[in-house]
């Protein structure tokens, strides 16, 4: 398990690169040096009002300079989103991190892995592409899927085949990721998945069903983002230690959990 960190990052740069989705890199040298793909930080605001952080997945870390990426969707006006949107390059936040568990990257060493990524869940799959595809030597085929305007497709692509889903056919298959699979007879000893719910649980399904190994990054909506308070549980197959019922807790049990271990 990484240590965890409070610290002040500093914005290095921020950009908007879809409708309402925002790329900043921040400076965070005790975080990055910690972090491994599939981990989030909280993110807090320079608002009094707002004491809760906002959990934001990790895009990318570059453990050499310190730095971390994250991409993240502004979720309506007067949110912490919006405000973390409004930074600019030498404005600073608090931050803590890294938090959760990650994917496991040995599990995919030297073979054929599916990434799946839906909306929001896009951004965690780029630095795991890019760490099983260089580290790993892992065939890594990456099947995103969009409402309509795509992002980090580029990115993704220089880090294994991309094939992209669309929900109104703009690109790639029109309708979701298991239809983009479908469509392109993809297949793999190995799954990874972040996304919305409906996603995972289709994944879920599929890989039981062709007993493939999968991990599935699941999204919640989180409070503390240390396990403390247990707004975050999911339903389990184990009884939980903390808890003494069936769930385990998303920011610290998860993100990432085996797809046989949770019910959903």
């Amino acid at each position: 398990m990484s240590k965890k960190h409070k610290m002040t990052a500093a914005v290095i740069s921020q950009e908007k690169i879809a409708e309402d989705i925002y790329s900043m890199w921040l400076k965070a040298d005790q975080v990055a040096a910690e972090a491994v793909p599939g981990q989030f930080i909280s993110m807090y605001t320079n608002d009094g009002g707002k004491l809760l952080p906002r959990p934001i997945s990790l895009c990318e870390i570059d453990k050499a300079n310190g730095q971390l990426r994250v991409v993240y969707r502004v979720t309506g006006e007067k949110t912490g989103t919006e405000q973390f949107s409004k930074m600019e390059a030498g404005d600073t936040l608090e931050i803590m991190g890294p938090l959760g568990n990650g994917f496991s990257l040995e599990t995919g060493k030297g073979k054929k892995a599916l990434l799946f990524g839906g909306g929001i869940g896009v951004p965690p799959m780029l630095e795991l592409a890019k760490q099983l595809h260089a580290g790993y030597g892992t065939d890594c085929q990456l099947v995103m899927g969009y409402r309509s305007e795509t992002f980090l497709t580029k990115e993704l692509g220089d880090n294994g085949k991309l094939y992209i889903a669309t929900e109104d056919g703009s690109t790639g298959t029109k309708g979701n990721v298991m239809d983009a699979a479908a469509e392109n007879g993809l297949d793999a000893e190995v799954i990874y998945a972040c996304g919305p719910t409906p996603m995972l649980r289709a994944i879920k399904q599929y890989a039981e069903e062709k007993n493939i190994v999968c991990y599935i990054s699941m999204e919640e909506r989180m409070a503390c983002g240390i396990g403390a308070c247990l707004a975050c549980v999911c339903k389990t197959k184990e009884v939980d230690e903390h808890s003494n019922v069936h769930n385990k807790r998303v920011c610290k049990d998860g993100p990432v959990f085996l797809s046989t271990e949770v019910e959903i």
